[in-house]
């Protein structure tokens, strides 16, 4: 995928999805809550409170509502820094609310956890570990600063110091871990949604390009009738005037521009046919027009078809379905990329499966992503840039390929030349990557017709 392509994904950062109402809801949601138990415990259970302080942080919260409901649209959408801005006084608000009403002793300083986990969800690494950051400060600072809980007979209420540390432990603790873990899970939710989306769009152009040979096809065949008229007219008109030189000039132009209309209607007729009605083509075939637009890149791209076991000495005619073309095209693509001087192309059959081999001469995959591969990472590495600046890397690319293939029914494994116990190659010069796609034979064969599959799963190298 071009970088074009993908930089439309990461130009949408994830805050830049959040209505402003959303969080103008929340806030009323959180209003109300303190709203009430501020009042609950005043006139129910007579503590003592700074009422005229605590109504004053809630009636700044209000404040703030109205303020962003009158100042912005309905449909306002906020930036990184608004939406960080927002939670940031969210967090301070009830970090002042709780200090007035007795700090860690006040059960409902598990709130403090709120504003993290939104961050987290919504926002950059960097924003979010800000937001993280101050509410650990904040909730140290409360454990020892804050007004005491009094009852209306002067009691302070207050737990014992190891409970006090218990609280501020707990609260420390979820804070990190929820906010790593929904940070972490929201990242990977948006980078798959992404890359499906990628694969999606990867594939419409596939069928485009299939059903745009039937357009061509059809296009021919409609205009034949028009330019052999064209033909006869001219022909009739060079015969009748003979006495006119300078007219005959103009028919001959005319009946020689029609040949050449019918000429090369006829070629993009006959390309348009092969693509819309040649459903199915030889297994070596398919392979051909994966690799045609990566031959001739500066490697040499070798290739070797053959039966094994019980396989029929003539080679499988196999459906060419776009799923299984572009996702090909993509593998040996990335072979070609990172390949030294030679890519080696194979193709196996018996009498049950259908499995191609890509393999190259190149440094082969990164040992630490090697159970990885095929996800969608959605970065940026700077060393595959460098030797490929037209591409995102190693990632969406194997992704694309590997979604496509297993929707086609096929089980794809990894694996590098160089790793001694590796068993898809025992060629010692084909060092490099080595990826191997492998089809139940009746889900592809042409024969047995086109079987609708799930998509596969995420399998092992070793076979």
């Amino acid at each position: 995928m071009t970088d074009s392509n993908t930089s439309l994904w990461r130009g949408q950062e994830r805050s830049t999805w959040i209505r402003l109402r959303t969080l103008i809801l929340l806030r009323w949601v959180a209003i109300i809550g303190q709203f009430t138990a501020i009042t609950v415990a005043q006139q129910y259970y007579h503590v003592q409170l700074e009422l005229g302080l605590c109504y004053f942080a809630i009636g700044v919260s209000v404040m703030g509502n109205l303020t962003a409901i009158l100042l912005f649209p309905e449909n306002k959408r906020l930036s990184e820094f608004e939406n960080f801005l927002m939670v940031l006084f969210d967090l301070l608000q009830l970090s002042i609310l709780l200090y007035l009403t007795g700090g860690l002793n006040n059960p409902f300083a598990l709130l403090l956890i709120g504003p993290v986990t939104i961050s987290a969800n919504v926002m950059s690494t960097r924003s979010t570990l800000i937001i993280g950051s101050v509410a650990v400060i904040l909730t140290t600072l409360l454990a020892q600063f804050h007004l005491p809980l009094r009852t209306n007979l002067g009691l302070v209420l207050d737990i014992p110091d190891i409970l006090l540390f218990g609280n501020w432990a707990a609260i420390i603790i979820a804070i990190v871990f929820i906010g790593a873990y929904s940070h972490r899970i929201s990242s990977e939710v948006q980078s798959m949604s992404e890359a499906l989306s990628a694969t999606h769009m990867a594939l419409a152009r596939e069928q485009k390009l299939t059903d745009l040979g039937g357009v061509v096809a059809a296009a021919a065949h409609e205009l034949g009738t028009p330019l052999a008229t064209i033909k006869l007219a001219s022909s009739e008109l060079i015969e009748e005037l003979d006495d006119r030189p300078e007219l005959i000039e103009d028919a001959a132009l005319i009946r020689e521009q029609a040949d050449r209309c019918r000429d090369i209607l006829r070629d993009m007729g006959r390309a348009g046919k092969d693509d819309l009605h040649l459903r199915q083509a030889p297994l070596s075939t398919v392979i051909h027009e994966s690799a045609e637009p990566h031959i001739h890149r500066g490697k040499q791209v070798h290739f070797d078809e053959r039966p094994i076991a019980d396989g029929d000495v003539q080679q499988p005619s196999i459906l060419r379905k776009p799923e299984i073309i572009h996702g090909l095209r993509n593998l040996i693509q990335n072979a070609v990329d990172f390949a030294q001087s030679n890519v080696w192309i194979e193709a196996e059959w018996t009498s049950d499966r259908i499995s191609v081999s890509i393999m190259d001469d190149g440094r082969g995959y990164p040992s630490h992503i090697i159970g990885r591969i095929g996800d969608p990472f959605m970065r940026r590495r700077r060393a595959d840039r460098n030797s490929r600046p037209e591409y995102e890397g190693m990632g969406l690319g194997l992704f694309i390929a590997k979604t496509l293939l297993e929707r086609s029914g096929a089980e794809l494994y990894f694996a590098n030349g160089a790793d001694p116990y590796q068993t898809l190659t025992d060629q010692q010069e084909r060092k490099g990557a080595i990826v191997k796609v492998i089809w139940p034979r009746k889900l592809i064969d042409a024969q047995t017709g086109d079987t609708p599959v799930p998509s596969g799963a995420n399998q092992p190298f070793q076979i």
